[in-house]
C-alpha cells in the first residue's frame, strides 16, 4: 500500500505545478470577467420591466460594488471612483429614459452600455503599476 501513496499524490502535485499563480494585486472583482458580465441576465421587478434594462441594472450594481472595492484597496483614487460612479449613474439614467420613451431597450443600446461598462471595468481591473 505504501508504494501506491506517491502515485495517488502525483496528480495533485502536477496540478499544483501547472496552476496559474495568483497575482498579489488581483482583487477577484466580478467585473473583470467581461464574458460573464455580458451574460448576466438581471431580474425583472419594481420599475424594471425590460430584460435588457434588467441586465444593465444588474451589471451597474456589480460594477458599482467593484468600484468601491477597488477604491478601498487603493487601486483607484477617490476622484476616479467618483467619476466612474457618475458614468454608471448616467448609463442607468439613459437606460431608464429609453425604456420610458420607447417601452424597451434595444439590443444596440444594450451593447453600447456594455461597452461603456467594459471600459470602466478595464480601468479598475488593470494590474497596479509600481509606484
Amino acid at each position: 500500500m505504501k508504494p501506491l501513496i506517491p502515485l495517488l499524490l502525483l496528480p495533485l502535485a502536477l496540478g499544483a505545478c501547472t496552476r496559474e499563480p495568483v497575482r498579489q494585486d488581483d482583487l477577484g472583482l466580478p467585473s473583470c470577467n467581461l464574458q460573464e458580465q455580458r451574460a448576466v441576465p438581471g431580474e425583472l421587478g419594481g420599475s424594471i420591466t425590460d430584460p435588457r434594462q434588467a441586465h444593465v441594472s444588474m451589471r451597474a450594481n456589480v460594477l458599482l460594488a467593484d468600484v468601491s472595492t477597488a477604491r478601498k484597496a487603493r487601486r483607484i483614487s477617490q476622484e476616479q471612483a467618483t467619476a466612474f460612479s457618475e458614468r454608471i449613474a448616467a448609463v442607468r439614467s439613459q437606460t431608464e429614459a429609453f425604456v420610458q420613451q420607447q417601452g424597451f431597450l434595444s439590443a444596440a443600446e444594450r451593447a453600447s452600455f456594455d461597452r461603456e461598462f467594459d471600459g470602466i471595468a478595464a480601468q479598475i481591473c488593470q494590474p497596479r503599476t509600481a509606484q
